[in-house]
C-alpha cells in the first residue's frame, strides 16, 4: 500500500523538522522543497519564484504545506522590507500556479501566515479572533496581508486552502525559544520595555497536531489563529522563565536599552513589543484539544519541572 505524500515547501526550518517528523511517524512519505539541502529523492531544490522539476512533485499529494519566506529577525530597511514580501507572495503565488497545473492536485494547501496580522492590542482589549479581529496596517501586518491574498488569489477549486495565523512556536531546538531561554539565564527574565504587551504563543508539538488536525480532521477551509488558548502579559511570560531557570542576578530591560540591543544584533524591537492577543477561536469551536494550553504547562515540558 502506498504511503500518504506530504509535500513542504520550505520546510528544512525548525517547523518544517518537526511537521517532517511528526507526519513521518503518522506513515506519510514526505517531500522537502528548499532552496538548500541535499537533493535527492525527498528533497528537490526550487528558487521560490518559478515553477520548476519540483512541481511535478504536488502530483496526488494528500497535504501541501507552505512555510517559505525570508526571516523578520532583521533590520527592517527597505531592501529587507522588499526581501521578506517578495519572498512570501511569490512562493506563495508558485505554489498556485504549481497546484493549478495538476491532473490530481493536493487534496488540502496549508499555507502560513502568521499572528502578527493583527493590530496591537493592550491592556482588556478583547483578544483577536478570525472572526472580530483587528487587522493592522503597519508593516508586518502588511506583509502577513499580503501574504493571505496571494493565497486566496491561487485558482484551486481541487484543493481546500487552509491559512496558519500562526503565534510564537515554543520548541527547545529552533524559534525563538532556546535564546529567550538563554538570555533569561543570564537575568534578562524582567519585563521587556513596559511589560504589558501581551504574547500569544503555541508549544511545538501542539503546532504540529493543530496541522495535522487541520490537514485530516475537518473539511474546514479559511484562516485559523494558531496559538494556545491562553496568552499572558510580556511580565508574566518572563516571571515563569524566571521562576523556572532563577539566574543569580534580574537585570532590567527598559525600551531604550533594548532599541539599542536590537540596533547591535541587527534586529527590531517590534518582534518582543508588540503586543500580540490572539484566541483560537476556530481551532477549539472544532474540538481540537491542546496539550499545553497554559504557559506553565509548555515550560515545565520544555524545561522540566
Amino acid at each position: 500500500m502506498n504511503k500518504p505524500k506530504m509535500v513542504i515547501a520550505g520546510g528544512n526550518g525548525f517547523l518544517g523538522a518537526h511537521l517532517r517528523a511528526h507526519f513521518t511517524r503518522l506513515g506519510y512519505r514526505v517531500v522537502v522543497i528548499s532552496r538548500g539541502g541535499a537533493a535527492g529523492p525527498a528533497n528537490f531544490h526550487w528558487d521560490a519564484r518559478t515553477l520548476g522539476p519540483w512541481a511535478a512533485e504536488l502530483e496526488g499529494a494528500a497535504i501541501l504545506v507552505n512555510m517559505a519566506g525570508r526571516s523578520v529577525d532583521c533590520r527592517y530597511s527597505a531592501a529587507n522590507k522588499r526581501e521578506i514580501i517578495a519572498s512570501r507572495v511569490e512562493s506563495t503565488r508558485v505554489l498556485g500556479q504549481a497546484v493549478a497545473t495538476c491532473a490530481t492536485p493536493p487534496q488540502v494547501w496549508v499555507n502560513s501566515s502568521t499572528a502578527t496580522i493583527y493590530a496591537d492590542t493592550r491592556g482588556d482589549q478583547p483578544a483577536n479572533t478570525e472572526a472580530t479581529g483587528v487587522i493592522g496596517t503597519e508593516f508586518s501586518e502588511g506583509v502577513a496581508t499580503a501574504w493571505e491574498a496571494a493565497f486566496a488569489a491561487g485558482a484551486t477549486p481541487g484543493t481546500r486552502q487552509v491559512a496558519l495565523r500562526t503565534a510564537i512556536v515554543l520548541g527547545r531546538d529552533g524559534g525563538a525559544f532556546p535564546v529567550m531561554a538563554k538570555l533569561a539565564k543570564w537575568g534578562l527574565c524582567t519585563p521587556q520595555g513596559s511589560g504589558q504587551q501581551w504574547v500569544s504563543w503555541l508549544h511545538v508539538a501542539d503546532f504540529c497536531r493543530a496541522v495535522e488536525f487541520l490537514a485530516t480532521q475537518t473539511d474546514e477551509a479559511g484562516a485559523f489563529n494558531l496559538c494556545a488558548p491562553h496568552p499572558l502579559p510580556n511580565r508574566e511570560f518572563n516571571a515563569l522563565l524566571g521562576r523556572r531557570l532563577r539566574p543569580l542576578v534580574r537585570l532590567p530591560q527598559p525600551e531604550w536599552l533594548l532599541e539599542i540591543g536590537a540596533f547591535l544584533l541587527r534586529t527590531e524591537t517590534e518582534l518582543i513589543l508588540k503586543s500580540r492577543k490572539v484566541y483560537p477561536q476556530r481551532l477549539l469551536a472544532l474540538g481540537f484539544e491542546f496539550q499545553h494550553p497554559t504557559c506553565a504547562s509548555a515550560l515545565e515540558s520544555l524545561l522540566g519541572a
